[in-house]
């Protein structure tokens, strides 16, 4: 029984054996690399890199690398490689692997200097040009690097210092040379970044943190800070994205969540409302707006621009009342808005108070002078306010620019029954009474009519013979239809109140 125990252990271990055998021959086909085949993808590399294809280079140059581990040029070559696609961090550790495996590669070591400057390390690229200079004393390019690694130290120290002491400016500008010998440096950046925060200049900040984002593998402040600021300028959909790429990194991160639910839930009211303007759902759109102002009462921008929407809606809804009130809250808040000066334009214009809508179109025009929009708002408030001091059929019946057909009709049949030429004795009186009854049917005439009152919501009187090809002269207004029944002073009838 034992001798059984033992054949059956011996046929374990021979094929073990024999397992380990192909396992080897088959690893050194798939990982071992024969001179030739090194060879091979050496000069594919530096083709592919020549015809700037780098990804496929880089391939090749993986494939030498992994076929000898040993040869400092393959290291050096991938690392030209990464640094022709932009990655320098991935070039520094295959110039350090070239460097251990040859102290004396000075072009790897000026190589991993200059990123190391570029990154900010002054203190590790002055260690790499000194080493250069060392074994090359009239080295140009090291003696400039260094030179350029002293200045770029004093700087660095110096920006420090004058934000310490709270002097912004000038810690600005001892930045923009740091950052320009030092561009790959975040560090620098978000100080820059922090000033111009402190300056009230916040899309300054934006253009360094943006990059700086991307300087860092894990740089959730800076995607928090970033959505922050977006936020603060009313740019809520970029505020969402930067905090998004937060999460990405830790779904957890307690303060990025905290803003994106934020960011969300007021992004999603704001999009909302303009849907509903879109729709022509104003009141819906107001109360989206109010809603808006009750979510972020704190940040300017969205109080002023619910504000100017709300008061875009309630001239649309010809509440003109309420509309003047907010839109002059509004303007206050905004001075230089074209558009609430628009709105409150229009406002005015449908309180018939022409003279401010004019005034209110010529400010807009002042800091717009190319909008079309305002050009012909301005143009249609002053024709109206020629046209009401000649005549304004509104007034004449006494009616809202807003009424509709039945209102105009109602206030028609009123002022005609009063002011009916029958009702008066004295011819001074009638005479009075049949011009007035002319303006009052003239005004039914244009009021009912949906052209001729287009034309005249647009500045132009339809019955005036000024804006007609061909038409008679004389001042005064004809009877509608082409006859004045009042031409004989003796005519009487009866009027038919229809």
């Amino acid at each position: 029984m034992d001798s059984g125990r033992r054949r059956g252990l011996n046929s374990v271990l021979s094929s073990l054996s024999l397992l380990c055998v192909v396992l080897d021959l088959q690893l050194d086909g798939v990982l071992g690399a024969t001179p030739v085949e090194i060879e091979h993808h050496l000069e594919m590399g530096r083709k592919l890199l020549a015809a700037g294809q780098l990804a496929e280079a880089l391939s090749h140059y993986h494939s030498a690398v992994e076929g000898d581990s040993k040869n400092y040029l393959t290291y050096y070559k991938r690392a030209a490689v990464f640094l022709a696609m932009g990655k320098s961090k991935s070039a520094l550790p295959d110039l350090t692997q070239a460097i251990q495996l040859k102290p004396d590669f000075l072009a790897a070591r000026l190589q991993r200097g200059n990123i190391l400057l570029k990154q900010g390390s002054t203190q590790e690229a002055r260690e790499d040009f000194q080493a250069v200079l060392k074994r090359s004393p009239d080295h140009e390019e090291a003696h400039d690097q260094l030179h350029k690694a002293d200045e770029l130290e004093l700087l660095q120290e110096e920006a420090h210092e004058t934000y310490h002491h709270g002097d912004y400016t000038t810690t600005v500008q001892a930045l923009e040379r740091v950052i320009e010998l030092s561009p790959w440096d975040p560090e620098s950046r978000e100080l820059r970044a922090e000033c111009f925060i402190r300056l009230g200049e916040p899309r300054k900040a934006i253009m360094d943190l943006t990059p700086a984002t991307r300087l860092r593998a894990d740089n959730r402040a800076g995607f928090l800070k970033l959505s922050q600021l977006h936020y603060s300028l009313g740019e809520h959909h970029d505020s969402l994205n930067h905090v998004r790429e937060c999460l990405k990194l830790d779904q957890d991160d307690k303060e990025c969540f905290a803003h994106y639910k934020q960011v969300k839930k007021l992004s999603k009211q704001l999009d909302s409302a303009e849907e509903l303007i879109s729709e022509q759902r104003y009141q819906e759109a107001i109360d989206k707006y109010e809603s808006v102002m009750r979510t972020e009462p704190n940040v300017a921008f969205y109080i002023n621009k619910a504000k100017e929407r709300i008061c875009f809606c309630l001239v649309k809804m010809k509440e003109a009342e309420e509309a003047l009130d907010i839109c002059s809250e509004a303007h206050q808040r905004e001075p230089q808005n074209i558009h609430i000066l628009r709105d409150r334009a229009e406002a005015y214009i449908l309180m018939q108070e022409y003279e401010k809508a004019v005034e209110d179109y010529q400010e807009a025009r002042e800091f717009d002078q190319e909008n079309q929009e305002i050009r012909e708002g301005l143009d249609r408030a002053q024709k109206l306010l020629k046209l009401s001091r000649k005549r304004d059929y509104y007034k004449i019946l006494g009616v809202s620019r807003s009424a509709n057909k039945q209102e105009i009709i109602k206030a028609y049949r009123k002022l005609a029954q009063q002011w009916h030429p029958d009702n008066f004795q004295s011819e001074a009186d009638k005479k009075e009474a049949e011009k007035r009854f002319i303006e009052i049917a003239s005004a039914k005439e244009v009021l009912t009519d949906p052209e001729m009152r287009q034309k005249f919501d647009s500045g132009e009187d339809p019955l005036d013979p000024e804006n007609h090809q061909g038409g008679g002269g004389g001042g005064n207004r004809e009877w509608p239809f082409g006859f004045n029944p009042f031409e004989n002073g003796n005519f009487h009838f009866k009027f038919q109140y229809n």
